[in-house]
């Protein structure tokens, strides 16, 4: 079986990339492979953040990587920076920031391009959405 890291590039609702990779994810780990982790980069940071509303009758991405990391332990990390610029925000960034609110809870967490490069260090494929 083989590891994989995920890297998800592309906003919750703009495209078809975070779908794509979430239904990656889902199938790589029912077919008994294992995901180092999923880094969340660039616009894919939208993805966690818990204020996402889509319609009842529409698929929500955010409760479905958190269904994820409920299910198989999947560790889902967004890039600080990235999320920043994008006003994705934890606690812990909001208080840093003299903020009273913030939109990104756990499971997901913050770190650096360091998780990805260790990430790739431990996975046999890398796989970009």
């Amino acid at each position: 079986m083989s590891k994989f890291i995920i890297q998800v590039n592309g906003a919750a609702y703009a495209s078809s990339a975070s779908y794509n990779a979430y239904r990656f994810a889902e199938a790589a780990l029912e077919s008994g492979h294992q995901i180092e982790r999923v880094f969340f980069y660039q616009d894919g940071v939208l993805n966690t953040n818990t204020l996402n509303s889509p319609a009842s009758d529409e698929f929500n991405l955010t409760e479905a990587w958190i269904s994820l990391n409920n299910r198989y332990g999947t560790q889902l990390v967004n890039c600080v920076s990235a999320a920043l610029r994008r006003g994705v925000l934890s606690k812990s960034e909001a208080s840093e920031n003299q903020l009273n609110q913030w939109n990104m809870d756990k499971p997901f967490e913050m770190g650096g391009l360091g998780e990805l490069v260790t990430g790739i260090e431990a996975a046999d494929r890398v796989i970009s959405f």
